[in-house]
């Protein structure tokens, strides 16, 4: 360890050490209930937090992202393991996945998620915001029927979030609602201006207030009648009585299983699915970093590549990089990959030696917490921008927001890129060439200017161009700035030609006579480019 690094490192370490125990509080409710709505042993999301922790954060390039089961993955791991007709199977397809990931890494695949717009990516941010917020409401005010991690609209239990808002009125308990209230106030207090002029404020972070409150409500609570809080509304950590029972929770794949096909193709779904979700989180991650530094993309698919390898040989759930806990650790204070390690580390200290302490936070004082996450996600300031800076970007923003709240993350996305991708396609209509009518001439012409790419996407526009072109004219094709032309449009010019001269209308090339006879090539060399400009 070099003298920069030691430097560093102790300069980060207060902000650090912190934020890994507010990620470490988020991340174990949020493994256990993922793997509960994913129909798997709750030790295997566990397992899946610590190697996304550990394994993960070390060969990782991301200086704040946080790895770990996500709940993108839960429905397929859901109906794979009644496909495969037991975990032990899906485990060989997790460890396949990593393997696949890990070629993606170094086949350079990262470069993807560098395509995905920034308004999809502002969207699906806010989108978790609003979420998040949606789904913590009902366990702030003590109802804990679904599982902490389920992120899709529509839940296991039958019924959708907004249905479980209706259902929460009918069951409030006084004892969840009142650590809540009192957790938001606690968290709105630390952050006003007046109290981050005392140093204990920077040392101490208020969701640590929060939880330790919450574990002495609890303790209080206990003897009454109208606040106790029941088993559903605590954090439940399996408690292992011997380092046998503990790793006796590790649950080894079936190898037998590698001569089935079906095993690769749900390993190659996952490698897929996971990888995007990673490289999604990963741009997301990037824009809320405060320092602005860039992740290598390739590094972090081998990082996840190895991390699944390793958490489908222990038994844990697929792994990606995780925009929640990734947040919680920026809006926490984190700052270097610290934080996500240590988070790693305390998830394995905990479930080894603490596990009954553990138990003892209450969901609500979590919910306060990830409340306060959601909004900052989604706070009406970033609405405001996204709709200052045009139509463009916010129709995908909010198409993104809207699909990830009516369905899930991966489906809100896609939508959201569509809608973008549909914004191209008109951009391209529009931009491929530029129709003038030039009038200051005795004999009137149509001077079409092309782009420096014209593109199979302009088809449409030079199609209805020509068809306004009037009869006894003439039309110049300005192809001087021109390097490269698709067949299809050379084709189309090459039609309109023929039909040209019936109709009195006389043809122009301007730097490019050549390519009517070139269909096969949409290439323009610039040489010869040069030759058939006129002087």
């Amino acid at each position: 360890m070099n003298k920069h690094f030691k430097q560093r490192f102790s300069e980060n370490i207060k902000f650090d050490f912190p934020a890994s125990i507010v990620v470490t509080l988020v991340a174990i409710p949020l493994c256990l209930g993922i793997a509960l709505a994913s129909g798997a042993p709750l030790f295997a999301g566990i397992i899946a937090g610590m190697v996304g922790g550990i394994i993960v954060t070390l060969i990782s390039g991301s200086a704040l992202g946080v790895s770990g089961p996500a709940a993108g993955l839960a429905v397929i791991v859901l109906s794979s393991i009644d496909a495969l007709g037991s975990f032990e199977a899906l485990l060989v397809a997790v460890m396949f996945a990593g393997v696949v990931q890990v070629l993606l890494g170094v086949l350079k695949a990262g470069v993807i998620g560098h395509y995905f717009p920034s308004s999809v990516i502002k969207g699906m941010l806010s989108g978790i915001g609003v979420v998040i917020i949606l789904k913590q409401i009902p366990h702030a005010f003590g109802y804990s029927s679904d599982p902490e991690g389920d992120f899709e609209f529509f839940q296991r239990d039958g019924y959708n979030t907004f249905s479980e808002l209706g259902r929460m009125f009918d069951l409030i308990s006084f004892g969840p609602l009142l650590i809540s209230v009192i957790s938001l106030i606690i968290l709105i207090i630390w952050e006003q201006p007046f109290l981050k002029r005392y140093k204990f404020s920077q040392l101490i972070q208020g969701p640590l207030i929060v939880v330790a409150v919450g574990i002495g409500l609890n303790i209080l609570f206990k003897d009454s009648t109208e606040f106790t809080l029941v088993n559903d509304q605590l954090v439940r950590i399996p408690i292992a009585d011997s380092l046998t029972d503990f790793f006796g929770q590790f649950t080894r794949p079936d190898f037998g299983q590698l001569n089935r096909p079906e095993v690769y193709m749900l390993g190659l779904t996952i490698a897929v699915v996971a990888s995007l979700e990673t490289l999604l989180c990963l741009e997301a991650t990037d824009k809320l970093d405060p320092y602005k530094r860039v992740t290598p993309a390739n590094r972090e698919l081998m990082a996840q590549g190895i991390g699944n390898i390793v958490s489908g040989f222990l038994g844990g759930l697929p792994i990606t990089q995780v925009i929640v806990r990734s947040s919680a650790n920026i809006q926490s204070g984190g700052r270097t990959w610290v934080s996500a390690f240590l988070h790693g580390v305390f998830i394995l200290l905990c479930v080894l030696f603490f596990p009954g302490l553990l138990n003892l936070i209450p969901i609500a004082s979590l919910a306060a917490i990830l409340l306060v996450v959601g909004y900052k996600l989604s706070s009406i300031s970033i609405y405001k921008g996204m709709y200052k800076a045009g139509r463009a970007e916010f129709i995908p923003y909010m198409v993104t927001i809207l699909g990830i709240v009516f369905t899930d993350l991966l489906m809100g996305i896609g939508l959201g890129l569509m809608v973008a991708f549909v914004h191209i396609l008109f951009n391209n209509y529009r931009t491929g060439h530029y129709f003038q009518v030039d009038e200051n001439i005795e004999e009137r012409v149509i001077r079409i200017r092309f782009a420096e790419v014209v593109s199979f996407l302009n088809k449409a526009s030079i199609l209805k161009s020509l068809d306004e072109v009037p009869d006894n004219h003439r039309l110049i094709i300005d192809a001087k700035h021109t390097m490269r032309i698709h067949p299809d449009i050379i084709e189309i010019i090459e039609s309109f030609k023929q039909k040209a001269s019936a109709r009195k209308i006389s043809i122009e090339w301007i730097g490019a006579n050549d390519l009517l006879t070139k269909k096969s090539s949409g290439r323009i060399n610039r040489r010869r480019l040069k030759e058939t400009i006129p002087n």
